[in-house]
């Protein structure tokens, strides 16, 4: 276990300098040598050609000095600097010190300005002495040649400044510190307060995580018999499972220096950058052993070398990698250091960087469970200040199967948003099922414009959804209906499905024959179809295609799979069948989804009267629930199930699992 430090007197922080104050002080220095420079600040007063001729003829002009042939200078006699009309220019004996000017002004062309002064010298008979000289401001001219260059390397600093910031070294990092390492530092001078109390649900994840954790606070009871501390954790998930928050718990209670940084971190436009700031976080997290290295989405580095490098070319990400293979586990590493790393794309990841040694556990983060689900609500409500006592947490939990804490989070924001909306002065149950249907279906949309045809037609499709899954025993019996555009949909219906583990061809089967359910509605009452099916036939086509091809369900085909757990197969342009297996996949696909259809409107010809009867209803109250049914059909003549919980959400058949529920929605015509 790390030792606490001794507690040290805080001192104030001392304002840092910043350098931009130099570049601005040499700035105004050379703004001012350039215009006030040679001259002093004792300028003449200005004055015009005429007024000059004026003061010329009065006999008040003592000298003119011309200078680069297109400025005059004008010297004023003793006697002239006491008038009044030259008093204007200030106190003589403030500015007429030495052999400074009184007055100076430009003229155009110099032959007739001479000319000009000769005639009136020769006409008053004056004795004005009229001398040339050339002034010049050398170091002006030198800032004015060198301004340019100047800039320009200004401005090349400035960028690389601004490209290297944040790449190591600190706030203005230098273009040379590219390649440190951009992971944040946690140790015990850094207030984290994630614990796993904080971290609901996950036993199975939190325990593996927690024995990480006690490797390092106490190595000796694990290595007193031999055992050696594993090297690295791979937390693999769905989005939202809560892999983040369980690096942050780690984090809070490991109490040891902890390095946190994302994969596309070790990404940049130069090459060898990647594997640079490789060296450097492993070399800083071995310097402070014993240390936790947290690499988030690692698959944006991790990914399966030469599998998608079809030039052939060096690839920067390939040479990261193997800078990371090689520190995870090459000759000479320590094994002080544990790297804990998460991602929802484990199947492409390299093979060398999944074996022992490197990743020895592979922590799988799953969706939770009812139980868990209850646990995260408890989490999640703690944030809002006023909860109706009435709330059944349990009731919550069963409302959402297939949500991940990520969106049961969403839905405790979005309740509170909809109590404070409607003036609720505690946030009730009605306010999370709305929620839930704003998070899966999206916003109602009452005012969009429906034709009556339109809305019939909507009408009889979801009718006609409800009374297929009433009367087939595998189906999800529905709950509410609702022909109010919500979202994209036209319509939705709300099922109660079960949490399966595994799904048998009955249930699948009955599951596509009521998702076309709507589309044989409209045939058996129009006799014609729409586009509003196409969500529905888009998920009957993806069970079909998993039934045939995934899960080995169809006799034609036999128990063959040409499902690749390791995603290998989406780098290849070959289908790992024949073209005559293919021809027979099609078929077997399309008889599957042609008989369910041919099912579901022979099912609904037998039950015509009721099912116009249900879609009357649901035009005239737009939103019907399961008394309505149970009044039309009767009860179900199959055995209820027990603990069904609701959800508003669509399922994809992904494994062997359905426990997500349905949302059958209606698409709009232009889809």
């Amino acid at each position: 276990m790390a030792k606490q430090q001794p507690n040290k007197k805080i001192e104030p922080k001392k304002p840092k300098f910043s350098a931009y104050w130099i570049y601005g002080a040499i700035i105004i220095i050379f703004i001012g040598i350039n215009f006030f420079g040679g001259s002093g600040f004792n300028e003449p007063a200005k004055t015009n050609p005429a007024e000059f001729e004026s003061y010329l003829k009065d006999g008040d002009v003592k000298k003119v000095v011309i200078v680069n042939r297109n400025q005059a200078k004008v010297y004023l006699t003793e006697e002239a600097k006491s008038k009044d009309i030259h008093k204007k220019t200030g106190d003589p004996e403030l500015f007429a010190t030495g052999d400074s000017p009184d007055y100076s002004f430009e003229f155009g062309d110099l032959q007739n300005f001479e000319n000009k002064i000769q005639e009136v010298k020769s006409e008053y008979n004056l004795d004005t002495f009229v001398t040339y000289n050339t002034e010049s401001n050398v170091l002006g001219e030198i800032i004015l040649t060198l301004l340019p260059f100047v800039l320009i390397i200004g401005i090349w600093i400035f960028i690389m400044r601004k490209m290297s910031a944040g790449g190591g070294g600190g706030p203005g990092g230098q273009i040379f510190n590219i390649g440190k390492s951009k992971a944040k530092l946690f140790d015990q001078n850094t207030d984290v307060k994630t614990s796993f109390k904080d971290v609901a649900g996950l036993e199975g994840a939190k325990e593996e995580i927690q024995e990480i954790v006690d490797f390092l606070k106490t190595p000796e009871k694990y290595t007193s018999l031999g055992g050696k501390i594993p090297k690295g954790a791979l937390l693999v998930g769905p989005p939202g499972t809560g892999k983040t928050l369980l690096a942050k718990a780690v984090a809070g209670e490991a109490k040891v220096p902890f390095f946190s940084l994302s994969g596309s971190d070790f990404v940049e436009m130069f090459v060898g950058v990647g594997a640079s700031r490789v060296r450097d976080l492993f070399k800083q997290a071995k310097e402070k052993s014993p240390s936790i290295i947290f690499i988030d989405e690692i698959d944006a580095i991790g990914r399966a070398r030469g599998k998608n490098n079809f030039s052939g070319s060096n690839d920067e990400r390939e040479n990261t990698l193997n800078q990371l293979l090689t520190e995870m586990d090459g000759f000479g590493t320590n094994t002080n250091v544990i790297v804990i790393a998460a991602t929802n794309r484990a199947d492409v990841l390299d093979k060398a960087l999944m074996r022992a040694g490197r990743f020895d556990r592979q922590i799988f983060v799953d969706l939770p469970d009812v139980r868990e689900r209850k646990e995260i609500f408890e989490v999640h409500l703690r944030p809002i200040k006023k909860v109706a006592e009435e709330l059944d947490i349990e009731f919550l939990a069963r409302q959402t199967p297939g949500f991940s804490g990520a969106d049961i989070a969403n839905v405790c924001n979005e309740a509170a948003l909809i109590a404070a909306r409607k003036g609720n002065k505690a946030v009730g149950k009605q306010d999370f099922l709305d929620a839930v249907d704003r998070i899966v279906g999206g916003l109602e949309k009452k005012n969009k414009i429906i034709t009556p045809d339109e809305k019939r037609a909507i009408a009889y499709h979801e009718a006609g959804h409800a009374t297929a899954s009433w009367m087939l025993e595998h189906a999800a019996p529905l709950v509410k209906v609702t022909i109010v555009p919500r979202g994209q949909s036209l319509g939705a219906a709300w099922y109660l499905p079960e949490e399966r583990l595994i799904v048998h061809p009955e249930q699948m089967l009955d599951e596509m024959c009521a998702a076309l359910g709507g589309r044989a509605a409209e045939k058996v009452i129009f006799n014609r179809i729409s586009t509003g099916a196409l969500s529905d036939l888009e998920k009957v086509t993806k069970q079909a295609r998993a039934m045939v091809t995934i899960y080995g369900l169809n006799e034609k085909l036999g128990n063959l799979t040409f499902y690749d757990s390791s995603g290998q197969s989406e780098y290849n342009f070959t289908k790992p069948y024949s073209e005559k297996t293919s021809e027979l996949i099609d078929k077997e696909i399309s008889n599957l989804i042609e008989t369910q259809y041919q099912r579901a409107i022979d099912l609904l010809e037998a039950n015509k009267d009721k099912l116009s009867q249900l879609a009357d209803i649901l035009l005239e109250k737009e939103v019907i629930f399961k008394d309505d049914l149970q009044k039309i059909f009767g009860n179900r003549p199959f055995a209820e199930k027990e603990q069904i919980p609701l959800i508003s959400k669509k399922s994809e058949v992904k494994d062997t699992s359905s426990e997500d529920s349905e949302i059958e929605e209606e698409s709009p015509a232009n889809n």
